[in-house]
């Protein structure tokens, strides 16, 4: 049952931490097709008390896709990286990888964060921006991008079929989203490389995403879903050796 004393955000983590923990390496066939997944960081903790890890993103995905999504955040097909001048680099499939990115880039003051936040998915973007992109510095931030994820962050994730229940403004991922993002307790570190980035709504929200931040918190009755959902996930996925 839900502590009446308790705020949305407290309750989030605390079940949401009842879940096992996903390090890299990890087995990708051990995960759900279907889910909902919440990304912890190196060095970030939450401000109820204690040293609980703060939520630092939240992510779904369309039906079926989750364990796609996963291998592209940690990029688990290397092959991907011997992309050329006529193809999308990794983060163009996963805005994660590109807001990483874009924190790096700004941190050290480097002007082609402009071109690495082209969407060169569009073939039309990739000939409008084929002049000015560097693959060799592409790959190279790219394979920074990848140690971070694999060395600073974890995950946790519930299994959740139906993606309208996953999904858009009425779905749990928007109002996890929410519930992290109006805490005024769980502020990210001094440290925390999201402040580098360039975009305001990461700064501010210390959450690697922009969309879904003013969705209403969670509800007692969605708080109860959760924590059912939390019940019922699978209690582990083991590591590769």
């Amino acid at each position: 049952m839900r502590d009446p004393l308790s705020s949305e955000c407290q309750q989030l983590h605390r079940f949401v931490h009842t879940l096992s923990e996903v390090r890299w390496p990890f087995d990708l066939e051990r995960l759900p097709h279907n889910g909902i997944y919440f990304f912890h960081e190196t060095g970030e903790s939450w401000g109820h008390g204690g040293d609980l890890v703060r939520i630092v993103r939240v992510g779904t995905h369309r039906e079926g896709n989750f364990r796609s999504r996963i291998r592209e955040h940690f990029l688990i097909n290397e092959r991907k990286m011997l992309f050329n001048m006529d193809q999308p680099a990794p983060k163009d499939r996963s805005i994660f990888r590109k807001n990483i990115g874009l924190a790096l880039l700004h941190q050290a003051n480097d002007p082609y964060e402009a071109v690495w936040s082209i969407d060169q998915m569009k073939p039309s973007a990739r000939l409008a921006s084929a002049g000015k992109r560097d693959v060799a510095k592409e790959r190279e931030i790219e394979r920074q991008v990848t140690r971070i994820l694999r060395e600073n962050f974890s995950f946790r994730c519930i299994e959740l079929e139906g993606q309208e229940r996953r999904m858009g403004t009425q779905g749990l991922e928007s109002r996890f989203i929410g519930t992290a993002a109006v805490c005024d307790e769980c502020r990210p570190s001094e440290r925390w490389l999201g402040r580098c980035s360039p975009k305001p709504k990461i700064v501010d929200s210390g959450l690697w995403q922009e969309q879904h931040l003013t969705s209403p918190a969670l509800s007692e009755s969605e708080i109860t879903e959760l924590s059912v959902l939390c019940s019922k996930s699978p209690v582990a996925v083991q590591r590769r050796r």
